[in-house]
């Protein structure tokens, strides 16, 4: 027989679920509250569903400020879009944002006959960036060889310069096809 919680959070059928018997129940109980404050399923409105809307969200807080040749700055604003359950900018933006501008920084050194390929991403979150702050957004190309450019893109507050977020890029540059 299901408990009122499992009902809520529409779980599976105990026959598929994956919830082992030697984990408390409280512990769940938990974990299941913690789901649910953050939305788990939650129904995603029409609006939303359109292609590539998490893009849009992102890059909307996004504002171009200098580009040159290895590096690419942007000012990006902590709104309630990007914020998560904490109040805070949410993980997934501070890696979308990374990606984006990597790129862009990468762009500035390969050449346009190559096509650039993630091949790694890593991010050290060092401090939240709460919501209404303003960051600045540096990326500037660490290595720039033949197959293999690396970039790395600090985030940072804007108005103390401390470094909240450091990431670097790995991208694999390569011929485009002439097919």
């Amino acid at each position: 027989m299901e408990t009122e919680r499992e009902k809520m959070v529409e779980l599976p059928p105990p026959s598929s679920r994956l919830i082992t018997k030697d984990v408390d129940g409280k512990l769940v109980d938990k974990v299941v509250d913690f789901l649910q404050n953050v939305g788990i399923s939650s129904n995603i409105p029409d609006n939303m569903s359109t292609k590539d809307f998490y893009s849009n969200i992102v890059g909307s807080h996004l504002k171009l400020h200098q580009i040159e040749h290895g590096r690419v700055t942007c000012f990006f604003s902590v709104k309630p879009a990007v914020a998560n359950f904490y109040g805070g900018v949410h993980g997934g933006a501070v890696g979308a944002v990374a990606e984006r501008m990597a790129i862009a920084c990468a762009r500035t050194v390969v050449a346009e006959e190559k096509e650039i390929f993630l091949a790694d991403l890593s991010i050290s979150y060092l401090y939240a960036a709460p919501a209404n702050s303003q960051l600045i957004i540096d990326a500037s190309v660490s290595k720039n060889g033949k197959t293999v450019t690396v970039v790395a893109v600090d985030f940072k507050f804007k108005e103390s310069r401390r470094v909240c977020f450091s990431c670097h890029a790995t991208f694999f540059n390569m011929p485009v096809s002439k097919l």
